[in-house]
């Protein structure tokens, strides 16, 4: 993908995390409904494997300008590298990590370019030996990758994503987040609670709601001839999860108690009017779940981590150097035959 430098209001892209690629076509489908698109972060190695691993819909997607590519060897460039250092040496520093068990722990392998290797290699190594050193970190294996704890590893994944959002802009897009494994999403509202961030206490999240079908079987063009009639409803939900989010956590706890259930009601009602459009077009039963958490506060507020992850990503996508609000939120999804 070219970078670009657009005048037009940017389109908001899902930016799937953790892996390279989602783990299941049909809940792509549906964020396809709720996005202008989606966005991952691919090794360049890896990147002509899309069109071989999932034809179906990488090649239409990417030939409807709907799949956007990020290479880690580019975007996690040397100011990701030492955002993603400073910040870790935070969260080292207040001794979240302390407690966590070495011992028959299963660790998990993270490419050498989302570490920063291309950014700052010697940062990346630096970064590396310290988890090393607390033994949070082993040597590798394979020579591309290094396997860390799993909870480091979550953690790792969860800083890129928010620390990665503003280089969207360069593409004219906005990154928003968006994982299907909800450990992720817990690990970003633990990070976010911490006593040193400036979000702590003020971490709202919106729990799963079932607001899509089974589109598994359905072909993309059909999702996307749906997608244009009736896109706009889907956005309004997603906009309305992100505005709760940002919204609440500014409030205080007084203030966000009386707000809270008008707030969930208008989010029900969205979700059940989608429900009855998509129900009643595809006649499939529900299986897809949105949902989101994140905090947003004041960039004055100053605590060190806060300012690391959520300069340049703000809940209101300001684009100025120091933006009023700072903000860091994941959207979590899930596909499955059926929701309790």
């Amino acid at each position: 993908m070219n970078e670009s430098k657009s005048t037009q209001m940017s389109s908001e892209v899902a930016f799937y995390y953790p892996g390279w690629l989602w783990r299941s076509d049909h809940a792509i489908k549906n964020l396809l409904l709720f996005f202008d698109g989606v966005a991952l972060l691919v090794p360049e190695y890896m990147k002509e494997r899309l069109g071989s691993v999932v034809p179906e819909i990488a090649n239409p997607l990417r030939d409807a300008g709907l799949l956007h590519i990020l290479e880690p060897e580019k975007v996690v460039d040397r100011p990701a590298t030492e955002q993603l250092a400073d910040a870790l040496a935070e969260v080292i520093a207040s001794g979240a990590l302390d407690s966590l068990g070495r011992k028959h722990t299963e660790f998990s392998a993270l490419s050498y370019s989302r570490l920063g290797g291309y950014g700052d290699a010697e940062l990346a190594e630096m970064i590396f030996e310290e988890l090393k050193a607390r033994g949070l970190a082993r040597d590798s294996q394979d020579g591309v990758s290094i396997p860390l704890h799993p909870m480091v590893h979550s953690l790792v994944l969860v800083l890129l994503a928010q620390i990665l959002v503003p280089h969207g802009q360069r593409f004219g897009l906005t990154l928003a987040p968006a994982t299907d494994r909800a450990r992720l999403t817990a690990a970003l509202t633990e990070l976010l609670s911490l006593p040193t961030v400036a979000s702590a206490g003020n971490v709202v999240a919106v729990d799963l709601e079932t607001v899509g079908v089974d589109l598994s079987g359905v072909p993309l063009d059909e999702v996307l001839s749906y997608r244009t009639e009736n896109g706009n409803e889907y956005r309004a939900y997603r906009r309305a999860i992100r505005k709760f989010v940002r919204d609440l956590s500014l409030l205080s706890d007084s203030d966000r108690a009386a707000a809270l259930s008008d707030r969930k009601e208008e989010i029900g009602d969205l979700a059940r009017d989608i429900m009855r459009s998509s129900t009643r077009a595809w006649r499939r039963p529900a299986s897809f779940g949105l949902g989101i958490a994140g905090a947003a506060w004041s960039a004055a507020s100053g605590d060190p981590i806060g300012l690391i992850i959520g300069t340049g990503a703000t809940l209101l996508g300001g684009s100025g150097s120091k933006p009023v609000e700072c903000g860091a939120y994941s959207y979590l999804f899930r596909a499955a035959a059926h929701y309790a």
